[in-house]
C-alpha cells in the first residue's frame, strides 16, 4: 500500500523581553537555578499578574510579518495541569481568543516550486519551569527560572506532507522571527522549540489518520529525524494489523530513540477557563500601524529583491535570502567580484559546507565577504581555475594568508596562460600518444570532443593543474585539426 504523510507544527518562540510575561523577574539566560523567580512566578498567595506590554507588541509584529489578522480583543485563559515545574497548578495561555489569527508563510520545495503553509493562529502564554532529572540521585530537581518566560505559540494547519516541507517551514519561520527581532532563535537555549504532529493515511484518502505529537524538538536536524522515525513507526504498526494510539512522544537526538511520554490529552482535559486575574487585551488600529512601520525587510521581500537586483533563481534567493546575515555577506562579495551567480554558488556551496561542518554562523566565518569576492574575481579573470580556487579557499579558511592574491602568489598557484609555453606542452603530449591521436583522427566528429580528455589529463598533470583549461582546449583543438 502507498502511504502519505500529514504534518502540522506547533512552535514555541521565546519573545525577546527583559522581564517575564506577568512579572518583573529577569529572562536572562544562564543564571543559577531559581535566582530569577519572584513571588508572582511562584504563585504565592495574594500575588497578581501584570501583563508585559512588550510581549504583546512583539506578538503583533509577528502577526503582521505573516499577513495575519490581529484580533482587536484577545483573552487569557487558564490551562490547568499539575506538574512539579508549574507551581501555579495552571498555565496562563490563550485558547478561544488568541491575539494573532490566520496567516500564511511561503516555502520553497526541492523541485523549485513554492507552497503556502497556513498558520491557524498564534497565541501568548507563559513557559513552565524545568525538571532536572539527572542532577540528583533518585530525585528530581526543579529550576523555576523559565517559569513565566513569555512565549508565542505558533500553530500551523496540517499542510506539510514530508520532513523536507516541515524543515523548510521551520527554517523560514526562524528567519522571519529573527529578522523582525521578536525572538533570538537560539534553539540550543530553548528559545525556539518544535512540537511535530504526524499522521499517515492511505494515498488518496481524505480522512486524516490518528496523529501523534513529538514534543520539544530543538534543532532542524532532530525534527527531520523524528519525523522519519515516526512516519515509519506508524506505517509498520498499521501494516502489521495494529492501530495508532493518539499520544505524546519524545525524541532523543543524541541516542536517536523515540519513546512514548503519555497519552494525548484533549482540550477539555485541561479544564480551560478565562483567567480572572487578567483583563482582555484590546489592540487599536493605531498601535497596529505603528508596529507595521517598525518591520524591517522581511525574507519574502528580500528574496524577491535578490531575484530582481541580482538575477538569482527563486531557489537560490530562498536559500540566500532566508537569513539577513547571509544576504548581507552575499551582497558584499558579489559587489567585490561582479559575478552574482558564481558568488551565490560559492556562498551556498563551499562556504555553507564549511560553516555547517564546523557548526558556526556566517557572522563567525574565518573568510569575510571581501576575501571571498576577491577569490571569485581571480576565477573570473582566469588567474586561477575553479579547482585551484578551492585550494585558495581552504588556505584562507585556515588563515594562511589575509587575501586570495597573497596566497596565490606565495604558493605559486597562478594559472598558466602563456600560449607559447602551453603549445610546447601540448606538442609533447601529442607526440607521446600516437595511438590516441590516430583514434581521434579516425573517429566520428561527434565523438571527438569526449576523446580530448585523453590528452587533457596529461597536459594538466604536466602543468601541476595550473594550465588555463580554456586556453589548453583551444590550442589542443587547433593542433589536432592540423594533423
Amino acid at each position: 500500500m502507498e502511504w502519505e504523510t500529514v504534518i502540522g507544527l506547533e512552535i514555541h518562540a521565546q519573545l525577546i523581553t527583559n522581564t517575564k510575561i506577568f512579572s518583573g523577574s529577569s529572562t536572562q539566560f544562564g543564571a543559577a537555578p531559581n535566582t530569577q523567580a519572584n513571588e508572582v512566578d511562584l504563585a504565592l498567595p495574594g500575588t497578581l499578574p501584570v501583563l508585559n506590554k512588550e510581549a504583546v507588541r512583539k506578538a503583533i509584529m509577528f502577526g503582521l510579518a505573516v499577513d495575519s489578522e490581529i484580533n482587536p480583543l484577545s483573552i487569557f485563559d487558564r490551562k490547568n495541569y499539575f506538574y512539579p515545574d508549574s507551581p501555579k497548578g495552571y498555565q496562563t495561555t490563550q485558547l478561544a481568543e488568541p491575539i494573532v489569527g490566520e496567516g500564511k508563510i511561503k516555502i520553497m520545495l526541492a523541485n523549485g516550486d513554492s507552497k503556502i503553509i497556513r498558520i491557524h493562529h498564534a497565541h501568548l502564554e507563559e513557559d513552565a519551569g524545568k525538571s532536572l532529572h539527572d542532577d540528583y540521585q533518585g530525585m528530581t530537581g526543579i529550576d523555576l527560572n523559565r517559569a513565566g518566560t513569555p512565549l508565542l505559540e505558533i500553530v500551523t494547519e496540517p499542510d506539510m506532507s514530508n520532513s523536507f516541507e516541515a524543515v523548510a517551514f521551520a527554517r523560514k519561520l526562524h528567519s522571519i522571527i529573527t529578522a523582525i527581532g521578536v525572538c533570538d532563535g537560539e534553539m540550543s537555549q530553548g528559545s525556539m522549540r518544535f512540537d511535530v504532529n504526524v499522521s499517515v493515511r492511505p494515498k488518496g484518502q481524505q480522512e486524516l489518520g490518528t496523529r501523534t505529537e513529538t514534543k520539544n524538538l530543538n534543532s532542524f536536524k532532530f525534527m527531520e529525524e523524528a519525523i522519519h522515525k515516526e512516519v515509519q513507526r506508524q506505517i509498520d504498526i498499521i501494516e502489521d494489523g495494529g492501530k495508532i494510539t493518539q499520544e505524546t512522544r519524545l525524541y532523543n537526538g543524541d541516542t536517536k530513540v523515540s519513546r512514548s511520554m503519555r497519552s494525548k490529552e484533549e482540550a477539555n482535559d485541561y479544564r480551560y477557563f478565562p483567567c480572572p486575574d487578567l483583563l482582555p487585551v484590546a489592540v487599536d488600529q493605531a498601535t497596529i500601524e505603528e508596529l507595521r512601520k517598525l518591520l524591517p525587510e522581511l525574507p519574502d521581500a528580500r528574496e524577491a529583491r535578490l531575484v530582481d537586483d541580482y538575477g538569482l533563481s527563486e531557489y537560490d534567493s530562498s536559500i540566500i535570502g532566508g537569513s539577513g546575515s547571509i544576504t548581507e555577506y552575499f551582497e558584499v562579495a558579489a559587489k567585490t567580484c561582479g559575478d552574482n551567480k558564481l558568488t551565490a554558488n560559492w556562498v551556498m556551496g563551499d562556504l555553507s559546507a564549511k560553516l555547517n561542518a564546523e557548526e558556526i554562523d556566517i557572522d563567525d566565518s574565518p573568510i569575510n565577504a571581501d576575501q571571498l569576492g576577491q577569490l571569485i574575481s581571480r576565477i573570473g579573470d582566469s588567474t586561477i581555475s575553479n579547482k585551484i580556487a578551492k585550494k585558495v579557499f581552504d588556505a584562507l579558511w585556515n588563515k594562511e594568508g589575509d587575501s586570495a592574491d597573497s596566497i596565490i602568489e606565495a604558493k605559486g598557484l597562478k594559472q598558466v596562460s602563456d600560449t607559447g609555453a602551453l603549445e610546447k606542452i601540448v606538442d609533447e603530449v601529442l607526440a607521446s600518444k600516437p595511438e590516441e591521436v590516430q583514434n581521434y583522427l579516425t573517429a566520428d566528429e561527434k565523438k571527438r570532443k569526449k576523446m580530448m580528455g585523453a590528452f587533457m589529463g596529461p597536459i594538466m598533470q604536466a602543468t601541476k593543474g595550473q594550465a588555463n583549461p580554456g586556453a589548453v582546449n583551444k590550442i589542443l583543438a587547433e593542433k589536432l585539426n592540423q594533423l
